[in-house]
């Protein structure tokens, strides 16, 4: 938008005092023609800007013009940089390399530090990436969307009105209005696929009140009882804290946990090898010797 771009060569008129129409145009896509309007409206508004030729020229606010440039701390504006270049890590285009740019010019005052590093991307990130940046667009243009979607309980062809994106659990997940389900559902990125967008809009939804722990929690009702051995420790550490076993009579870390579904439990379990042995519940103890059984014999 007009109105942005205009924004954002205040921004930078603010931390570089003066820059060239070729360096804005590159900054933000557009021509020099585009460029040189922006900078007639700037004018116009009150804010006068200078343009000097020759090899030092370019644009530059008036000298003795004073506009307040601590509308943000320092503080403030590394915390906000730190969140850019937590989308920046995920996203296809470089609309946030440029916001990063626009706020922390190098050597300037709201040059980032290195204290936080936020990296969202994944190991799926060619496939990630188009698809975070096709929904965003998506939503903001409040049009429908259509995908193919796997889930653990098979698979569907959905459709949606999406209303906004969610970073939980190591993983990106799009929220919106199912119109197969008549309800508002969670949907893992990495498990859709054959994404459409459609031409037609949606009317926006008085929208619940969004809560994450809600929204992508399921009912955990199955009570596991579990004894592992020692070098899993570090394991159980990182999944459930350093509180989540007490130590056995025989050395054994002894876990007790709500499960969700048996299919989570036992996958959960498997990932463990030999190093854990299911206590309770006793049925699933011999739905697991079962499968332990199964699996075995595909090896011999």
């Amino acid at each position: 938008m007009k109105i942005d771009r205009l924004i954002g060569i205040l921004s930078i008129l603010l931390q570089q005092q003066k820059v060239t129409a070729p360096y804005l145009a590159d900054m933000f896509e557009v021509s020099r023609r585009t460029i040189n309007r922006d900078i007639e409206d700037i004018c116009k508004a009150g804010i006068p800007l200078t343009t000097t030729q020759g090899a030092n020229g370019g644009i530059a606010i008036m000298e003795g013009y004073k506009i307040d440039k601590t509308l943000l701390s320092s503080a403030e504006l590394q915390s906000i940089l730190a969140g850019l270049k937590s989308l920046d890590s995920v996203a296809g285009t470089n609309q946030y390399r440029q916001l990063i740019d626009k706020l922390a010019v190098s050597g300037g005052p709201t040059q980032p530090d290195n204290h936080i590093v936020i990296d969202l991307s994944s190991h799926y990130k060619n496939s990630l990436a188009p698809k975070f940046e096709t929904i965003k667009q998506a939503i903001d243009q409040r049009r429908l969307i259509t995908f193919y979607y796997y889930a653990p309980k098979g698979e569907s062809s959905r459709q949606i009105e999406p209303y906004l994106m969610v970073y939980q659990w190591s993983s990106w997940y799009v929220w919106g209005y199912c119109r197969e389900r008549s309800d508002y559902r969670h949907f893992k990125l990495n498990r859709l696929w054959d994404l459409q967008v459609w031409d037609e809009t949606y009317e926006p939804r008085e929208l619940p009140e969004y809560n994450s722990q809600e929204q992508l929690a399921m009912p955990s009702q199955i009570q596991l009882v579990a004894e592992f051995d020692p070098m899993m420790k570090w394991r159980l550490i990182d999944e459930y804290g350093i509180d989540c076993f007490t130590i056995t009579q025989e050395g054994k870390l002894r876990f007790e946990f709500y499960f969700s579904s048996r299919e989570n439990l036992f996958s959960w379990l498997l990932s463990f090898g030999d190093g854990v042995e299911l206590i309770e519940p006793e049925a699933l103890r011999k739905e697991l010797l079962m499968m332990a059984k199964s699996i075995s014999e595909k090896y011999q």
